[in-house]
């Protein structure tokens, strides 16, 4: 009898790439053109949200379709700039990716994020080859905290819900993972480890590298 698959899901910024920084700042230069300002914590309460929700956070829900789009394509792009060449890969990324799919684990990556982004990371720092799936967030209609994105990658993977593990660092996406039905390891740094708790995390880490198949095993075998 074939064994049952398993599979872990990635977030992307905050996980695999340490892009907060860069995120923050290309929000901060793009809505100072607006004569909008983004304090650091108005920036933390919106990080694992897609840009369309972000905006109509800050812009307001009432800006028109074209204006949305146009200011999103002038965010990523501000942030693709400010990060090519550069992609800060997390510490610990390439080893915790190279055990678990060592150890049998299909792997994906769902972000909230637009494609360009999400291909800039996975080809400049060369673990494109780790995924089985990825998942964007032009991808999907629903951002975070709705599960969409993680049902899609497993449908893409080829692993039932409760075969999946998810590792994201925002309580946005501890909450999409848990509607998903989903086992959820948070990483803490973009948010404090009691927050990730609180928001639901089966278990909660402080460095990448921590997250090894017998945590993960750990994990299904609870949830």
């Amino acid at each position: 009898m074939s064994e049952t698959p398993r599979a872990v899901i990635f977030d992307m910024d905050g996980v695999l790439v340490a892009s907060g920084p860069a995120h923050a700042a290309s929000w901060r230069l793009v809505a100072r053109r607006h004569g909008i300002d983004v304090s650091e914590q108005r920036f933390r309460e919106s990080f694992g949200r897609t840009s369309r929700d972000i905006i109509a956070t800050l812009w307001g829900a009432g800006l028109a379709p074209d204006d949305v789009e146009r200011i999103d394509a002038d965010k990523e792009r501000t942030y693709r700039e400010l990060i090519s060449g550069v992609v800060p890969l997390m510490i610990g990324a390439r080893e915790t990716l190279a055990a678990l799919a060592a150890a049998g684990y299909r792997l994906a990556v769902a972000s909230s994020g637009p494609r360009e982004n999400i291909d800039l990371v996975l080809d400049e720092t060369r673990i494109r080859g780790s995924f089985s799936a990825v998942v964007t967030g032009f991808d999907v209609c629903r951002g975070k905290p709705d599960p969409e994105c993680f049902l899609l990658a497993a449908r893409r993977l080829g692993v039932p819900p409760p075969g999946c593990v998810v590792v994201e660092d925002a309580p946005v996406g501890i909450e999409a993972a848990l509607a998903a039905k989903m086992g959820v390891i948070g990483l803490a740094g973009t948010h404090p480890a009691h927050r990730l708790a609180t928001a639901g995390a089966h278990r909660v880490v402080a460095a990448l590298r921590e997250i090894t198949p017998a945590l993960v095993g750990q994990v299904l075998a609870s949830t």
